[in-house]
């Protein structure tokens, strides 16, 4: 099998990854390929793409396996690592490489707003705004904790913001302080949900709306215990496609990268990409 290796060179130590996996992936008989340069828009032939990386670099990697009909490779080596934990991709980089090397594929649906792919969630309001303060500079001066301080950062200055939802000939419009559209059950970094999964051809749409402690502990204790429930402070929608408009312009990310802004449309691609994934 040849596969085309992709590697997160913003990382902090991209190239020391490129080379193991490199090796890693040859010793267990696959040929390896990279892109002849850094911008270079030629594509080699290969049988699959292998990201190392976290969901972001996997995430850019979605439509091109769409277009050449090839199933994706998972070395996670980022923060959350979402679309590992859902699969059960090892974090161990050898035991990555062992599971591509069997060449077990998962089909997995693939969500989209704004020409973007994602495969775990899409965020509005508080997640978005932390994703963004998450440069490649303050990861690189202060790793993970850049997570924990963006967050703060977000939080600090959360505010709520109008939202008109349409869905299945249903309007509804309401305040929130942060939207999500899952396409897996897993997201956020903490977030498990008991009945949804990425390959059950449905979004779920998640919409924060805090207004009282008591709200807050009872959406932070449905969150824990993984229910997809509506509650006070918690709204939730389940649906194939879901258009959602705004008062002012919000900034979209998709696993944690730049998806554009509202008014979008975020839809699910059933069945649409294969991901190498233990058997």
């Amino acid at each position: 099998m040849r596969v085309l290796l992709v590697v997160n060179r913003n990382s902090r130590s991209g190239r020391r990854i490129r080379e193991r996996a490199t090796r890693e992936l040859q010793a267990r008989g696959l040929e390896v390929v990279h892109f002849p340069t850094r911008h270079s828009a030629e594509i080699p032939t290969c049988d699959a793409i292998v990201g190392a990386g976290g969901d972001g670099t996997i995430m850019r990697l979605i439509g091109r396996a769409m277009r050449m009909n090839v199933p994706i490779g998972v070395i996670p080596t980022g923060t959350f690592n979402e679309l590992a934990r859902t699969l059960g991709i090892p974090f161990d980089l050898s035991a990555a490489c062992d599971v591509i090397a069997a060449g077990h594929a998962h089909t997995v649906d693939v969500g989209c707003v704004n020409g973007a792919y994602y495969l775990s969630e899409a965020s509005i309001g508080i997640s978005s705004r932390a994703a963004r303060l998450q440069t490649s500079e303050l990861k690189h001066r202060i790793g993970y904790l850049a997570i924990v301080v963006t967050t703060i950062q977000a939080l600090w200055f959360a505010r709520p913001m109008f939202a008109e939802v349409s869905y299945d000939d249903v309007v509804v419009r309401f305040k929130t302080v942060q939207l999500t559209v899952a396409n897996s059950h897993r997201f956020g970094g903490v977030f498990a949900v008991g009945d949804a999964a990425i390959d059950d051809g449905w979004l779920d749409l998640y919409s924060v709306e805090i207004e009282t402690f008591a709200q807050a502990f009872d959406v932070a204790r449905a969150i824990l215990q993984g229910r997809r429930v509506s509650i006070p402070g918690l709204r939730t929608l389940r649906a194939r496609r879901f258009a959602i408009r705004q008062h002012h312009r919000h900034h979209i990310t998709a696993d944690g990268e730049p998806a554009g802004t509202t008014p979008a449309v975020f839809e699910v691609l059933p069945k649409a990409v294969r991901v190498f994934a233990p058997d």
